[in-house]
């Protein structure tokens, strides 16, 4: 290998030129933070595109990020766990990928990914699970793009000023870029929110609004802002959000004890309090991208919304039986309230409401 990831996590690894890329952001949304030394340029989210969707990336061409990211699922999958290149199955559900340009911090549970080209290399040189297996044959990947004259242009033009860009630091460079531009917020919401078109806006979703932002639901403390999320950064911002909590949905052993391949941030910090915190996920496309929860456990929306009523959720039988709702790290938020079926329908219309047929279908985002 040759010096890869020092050089991603330097600054200034090398100069970048193209054609700059112009920022047409949807009403509410600040503009989002890029760092210094991976300026966004057309010529870079191209060749990040092409890469999203090649299963050259991956050590034994099975595998590729849009494997587990599906635009027609807003770059979810579909499935409670993804599966890697070799089978394994990660521990936790693929987040879907509207507008991780704003994300505070990356993954579901780990404070210090702070950037979407770090977060790139957690899939190539992760090894449990072995997601894309990249680390394998670093060089010999390289090598595939390095022989193809397609593959060689977008790199030359991507990274024009290097002798040599074909580096696991540029295509790391070059997925995130791309990734920045998944840009969602044309939702029948946002219309009627920020335009006062209330065509496509029903009635129900107006009664879901207002419930999710009243004291007695008080689903707008996590899920708030542009994105939905409470982790959020942007250029605006004055410090990164650290936002994580525990929601109740495990209790093995009357202590807090959550399964073992899923502490959240205590996996991290060791801290016992830190058990069960997860990231605050965005809410944007939410309909579109079923199961949910971190390890995917719940199947609908309707399922969601009943744990957070329920203040927790109980599992009565089998390995992971508990009551979440006496957890003793179970974030204060977290708390039982009363929900009847209609204001249930009605909160669904409303997150239904976030979906974004566009984003979706945008040809941009989709693969070459």
């Amino acid at each position: 290998m040759r010096g890869w990831g020092l050089c991603l996590l330097a600054i200034g690894c090398g100069a970048d030129a193209g054609t700059p890329y112009a920022w047409v952001l949807p009403a509410g949304f600040p503009e989002p933070v890029v760092p210094n030394d991976n300026p966004l340029t057309v010529e870079k989210i191209e060749l990040g595109r092409h890469l999203f969707y090649d299963r050259r990336l991956s050590f034994n061409e099975t595998t590729s990020c849009g494997s587990c990211h599906d635009q027609a699922k807003a770059f979810a999958d579909g499935r409670p766990v993804s599966e890697g290149a070799t089978g394994d199955r990660t521990a936790r559900n693929a987040m879907g990928l509207g507008n991780v340009a704003w994300f505070g911090t990356y993954t579901w549970a780990n404070p210090v990914l702070e950037t979407l080209e770090q977060q790139a290399l957690v899939p190539m040189l992760g090894e449990r699970p072995l997601e894309l297996g990249t680390f394998r044959d670093v060089e010999g990947i390289l090598d595939r793009f390095r022989g193809d004259p397609v593959s060689q242009a977008q790199f030359l033009a991507a990274f024009p000023e290097e002798e040599d860009p074909y580096t696991l630091a540029n295509v790391a460079r070059a997925l995130a870029s791309f990734q920045r531009i998944l840009v969602s917020g044309g939702s029948s919401f946002d219309r009627w929110f920020h335009q006062g078109d209330g065509a496509e806006f029903s009635a129900a979703a107006q009664r879901g609004f207002q419930l999710f932002n009243s004291e007695r639901f008080e689903c707008y403390h996590c899920h708030a802002g542009p994105t939905f999320s409470t982790s959020f950064y942007s250029v605006e911002s004055t410090q990164r959000p650290y936002d994580f909590h525990n929601t109740g949905l495990y209790d093995l052993d009357g202590q807090g004890a959550y399964p073992a391949n899923n502490w959240g941030l205590k996996e991290l910090t060791q801290a016992e309090g830190d058990m069960g915190k997860f990231r605050v996920p965005s809410l944007r496309n939410v309909a579109l991208t079923a199961p949910y929860l971190h390890d995917g456990s719940a199947e609908t929306l309707a399922e969601v919304l009943l744990v957070y009523a329920d203040g927790g959720r109980v599992v009565n039988e089998g390995p992971y039986a508990g009551d979440g709702r006496t957890n003793p790290h179970k974030s204060p938020l977290v708390r039982a309230f009363p929900m009847t079926d209609a204001e249930r329908d009605d909160l669904i219309s409303f997150l239904e409401s976030l979906s974004d047929p566009g984003f979706v279908s945008d040809p941009r985002f989709a693969p070459p």
